[in-house]
């Protein structure tokens, strides 16, 4: 009987390469033959991260006013009597501190979402241009309430007062106000605001940001075509 023959490390090493080759020349065309394995969450998977990157970035663009708010340093702005203010740009969301005297007709009384005080907006006395938002604490409605003379606020336009103010507008609408009881240049008082106090505005934008962030890679990710191996 005749030994079987020995084959050598170059004979090894020519199947070897002869094998990488048919690997690297193209993928198998049996497998090629295969349908395309069936992707149901797909379209659902992009539609919720691009509808999480636009509430996200809507979110943002809707507290940029807040954001620039709560990093005012130092004391509020004294501005005197609001009864002569002209508001200006620049003293639109500032912190300011002034005194005035509430008319006695023509305001609104209205609730916040998740607060149990209410809220009134009036105009101030010999100037429609400038109303104040005063809160009202629960219980004292009505005889009990004493309107303040002196406030110290933030000071917002009326037709751009952003997310956070959005019961506002409504509660405008809603009181069914001639669009000339309050002009197009009149700014809001918010009567309490202070920057410190809506410091937390801050930790919401870091988590807006970091939100829309992923919601833009997780997109792109999945829609990225898959690499051949």
């Amino acid at each position: 009987m005749s030994d079987p023959p020995v084959i050598t490390n170059s004979a090894q090493e020519h199947r070897a390469e002869t094998s990488a080759s048919s690997v690297i020349a193209g993928p198998d065309p049996e497998l090629e033959q295969l349908p395309n394995p069936r992707r149901p969450w797909r379209r659902t998977t992009i539609f919720a991260l691009f509808s999480c990157f636009v509430v996200s970035v809507t979110l943002l663009m809707g507290l940029l006013g807040d954001f620039a708010f709560s990093t005012r340093r130092g004391p509020p702005r004294e501005l005197g009597n609001l009864a002569n203010l002209r508001p200006t740009s620049g003293d639109v969301n500032q912190w300011i501190k002034a005194e005035g005297e509430l008319a006695d007709h023509g305001g609104i009384k209205y609730q916040r979402p998740f607060e149990a005080d209410s809220f009134r907006l009036v105009p101030i006395e010999g100037n429609d241009r400038v109303w104040v938002q005063v809160r009202v604490p629960a219980g004292f409605e009505d005889e009990h309430f004493v309107p303040p003379t002196a406030f110290v606020g933030r000071l917002i336009r009326a037709n751009s007062s952003g997310i956070r103010y959005s019961a506002l507008r409504k509660a405008i609408e809603d009181a069914g106000w001639p669009r000339s009881q309050m002009p197009k240049e009149a700014c809001i008082l918010v009567d309490g605001e202070s920057p410190a106090a809506i410091r937390w505005v801050l930790a919401l934008a870091v988590i807006l940001l970091g939100s829309a962030g992923f919601s833009l890679w997780a997109t792109s990710a999945v829609l990225r075509p898959a690499r051949s191996v």
